[in-house]
């Protein structure tokens, strides 16, 4: 059985970019968000329960108006919460596809990279969970800068998650990303290392004991 290491974080804090550097290193990374951009694309499974949820301003000729959808969510909490019904359990089973497919290979540790990880119970498939930190108001200029937001669109949607700091605290270790992006990569490589040898330590002595 591999190891399941859950990565998450609010948006905007950089968990991406420690995603893509244990990808880089051949860790297997089953991508929450990859697999929700899979289901509601064109043809996808989500599209038509959408549809019906929500009507056909936000479904046209069969493609998600994911602008005019997200606007609604993110200044509805009853919207988010009816489109994660329809959409998260086409996810999860999707996540257990790829988790299954990753331990036939031999893997020692997958890797689940979910924003809404706690939110949406996803942390019980894990044996351990990182997470991606900075501030908030570090959090809240990057994302005012990285998707051209106002500062209200961008409270909006940091307050539409869980804070930072409760994903920290219920997190077993977290990674500051307030640096480069390249001492944010030398920092989950490093934990990725000893990871390994504590996985490798803990076998031995259970085979030994």
């Amino acid at each position: 059985m591999s190891y399941i290491l859950g990565l998450t974080g609010g948006i905007s804090t950089g968990k991406s970019h420690l995603s893509d550097t244990l990808r880089g290193k051949g860790v297997p990374v089953v991508d929450a968000d990859r697999i929700s951009h899979a289901v509601t694309a064109l043809g996808g499974a989500a599209i038509p329960r959408i549809r019906e949820a929500f009507g056909a301003d936000y479904v046209r000729d069969g493609e998600l108006d994911r602008k005019a959808l997200g606007a609604l969510v993110f200044s509805d909490p009853e919207a988010l919460a009816k489109l994660n019904a329809l959409t998260h359990p086409l996810i999860f089973d999707e996540m257990q596809a790829q988790i299954a497919e990753a331990e036939k290979s031999g893997a020692p540790v997958v890797v689940l990279d979910v924003p809404l990880l706690f939110e949406t119970g996803f942390d019980r498939l894990c044996d351990e969970v990182w997470c991606a930190w900075i501030p908030k108001k570090l959090q809240l200029e990057r994302l005012m800068a990285r998707d051209a937001l106002t500062r209200a669109e961008a409270e909006s949607r940091i307050g539409s998650q869980m804070s930072a700091w409760e994903k920290r605290r219920r997190s077993d270790r977290y990674i500051d990303t307030r640096g480069t992006k390249d001492e944010s990569a030398a920092k989950v490589s490093a934990m990725y290392e000893e990871l390994l040898e504590r996985i490798d330590r803990e076998r031995n002595d259970a085979q030994n004991g």
